[in-house]
């Protein structure tokens, strides 16, 4: 019985050291852009930092010789093993589980897709002319 408890407590100190681990992890993260070309790579905390604040930086490091320019990071999608992040993950949650090896650059697309600023479609474009029509029934 001492045995089992001894060995729960082995494996409880083992998760805590890999979960210490997992939050102190140094990752470098590239972003492959439309044209093929790549922004960084760049060094990071796995466990810190979110999907938002990678946003911010592809945005504020964006090649200004690019035809299509993200204005904010919300025009930006970053794609990760197939996957559209969700801003408010951090790197270690979005990492595939297979592929992605400690050692290795971790390469994420970017799709800069404009937000939309949800105005309605132009009324005067879509109203067409009244007319009137009749219609006869012939019994």
């Amino acid at each position: 019985m001492a045995e089992a408890e001894e060995a729960k407590v082995e494996g409880a100190n083992e998760e805590e050291r890999a979960g210490a681990a997992a939050e102190e992890e140094e990752v470098e993260v590239k972003f492959r852009l439309f044209d093929g070309s790549d922004i960084g790579p760049i060094r990071c905390n796995a466990a810190n930092t979110t999907v938002a604040a990678l946003k911010d930086r592809v945005v504020a490091d964006w090649p200004k010789d690019k035809s299509i320019i993200p204005k904010t990071a919300n025009d930006v999608k970053l794609i990760s093993g197939g996957k559209i992040l969700e801003n408010d993950k951090n790197i270690a949650q979005c990492r595939a589980p297979f592929g992605d090896l400690p050692s290795t650059v971790i390469t994420m697309h970017v799709v800069v897709q404009p937000s939309s600023t949800k105005s309605k479609p132009d009324k005067k474009a879509n109203k067409l002319p009244k007319t009137t029509r009749c219609s006869c029934t012939i019994l």
